[in-house]
């Protein structure tokens, strides 16, 4: 099998989820090259062919040039798929490319079973396994969900790639997100509610307990979409990535997309009425229980001390 790697740049620096392509190629134990929009002052660590085109000509954001650019590499690859991160510019580009080779696309993949792709099904609670039946096939893949086992390493054969930068679309820049409320990523402490947590009523657990540790509480994603929590203490692939000294999960299942916002954490303890919870894949320690009854419990003996 051949990969061709929709690797990302952003003003001029490489993006950390370009490395997580690499690491999806290896779990397929597949051959593969790279296309990049970027710059030749932030390179790759890769061995293999990266096809290099110049951010400052073919644009930062252009979809009609950089589809233009990924259909010729294609051309001349010939690869079997093509794989995008799970991002704005996979979202973006991963359908144009997929409708123009009329290829199948399948999108958020989270795990490789031999050859065959895993995506998440039922809000994260459920996964099926997916084949596509074309000759090519267009992937985007969920952050966090393949890392390499060891640093990055290696150095990429430059072929520098040219086209009509003209498109439909004038990006203008880049604009800061406006900073508001918490900023989790400053926490050493993060106690999270999740789904689990039952009701709105029970979020003032979480924050007492939070507060007990001399930190501050934090949400999964359906906590957030169901307006218990406001938006600036999402832990998520949609919201915040934390890596705190000690980060508390309550009642949060794991999905893939807050794994990925919280498993660097230095030490994780999850509460969880179900003992097979994806969480307890990155706990050091999983707390079988109803956390209704044992976080008060908790939050009790820790004011005590």
């Amino acid at each position: 099998m051949k990969l061709l790697l929709i690797a990302e740049s952003r003003e001029g620096k490489l993006l950390g989820g370009s490395y997580e392509l690499v690491a999806f190629a290896e779990a397929l134990g597949a051959e593969s090259s790279m296309f990049l929009v970027g710059s030749d002052g932030d390179l790759p660590q890769y061995d293999g062919t990266l096809y290099l085109a110049d951010s400052a000509v073919a644009g930062e954001y252009n979809p009609d040039g950089h589809k233009a650019l990924i259909l010729d590499v294609i051309a001349k690859e010939n690869p079997d798929m093509i794989a995008f991160c799970h991002s704005s510019y996979g979202w973006d580009l991963a359908p144009r490319i997929a409708f123009a080779l009329k290829a199948a696309q399948v999108s958020e993949v989270v795990e490789v079973v031999d050859t065959t792709l895993v995506v998440p099904v039922c809000n994260s609670k459920l996964r099926r396994e997916v084949k596509a039946g074309t000759e090519k096939t267009v992937v985007t893949i969920q952050a966090g969900a393949f890392g390499l086992a060891e640093d990055p390493a290696g150095a990429p054969t430059i072929e520098n790639i040219t086209g009509e930068a003209a498109g439909q679309i004038e990006f203008t820049g880049f604009e800061q997100a406006e900073s508001g409320g918490v900023d989790l990523g400053k926490a050493s402490v993060i106690v999270s509610a999740g789904r689990g947590v039952g009701k709105p009523e029970n979020i003032a657990m979480v924050a007492e307990l939070a507060k007990a540790l001399g930190g501050e509480y934090g949400a999964s994603r359906p906590v957030v979409d169901s307006e218990w929590v406001e938006h600036n203490r999402q832990v998520g692939t949609t919201g915040q990535t934390v890596a705190p000294k000690l980060y508390v999960a309550c009642g949060i299942s794991g999905a893939i997309q807050h794994l990925a916002g919280m498993k660097k954490s230095e030490f994780i303890i999850a509460i969880n009425t179900d003992k097979d919870a994806p969480i307890g894949e990155v706990a050091d320690v999983l707390v079988v229980a109803d956390l209704k009854q044992f976080v008060p419990t908790l939050t009790e003996k820790i004011g005590s001390l």
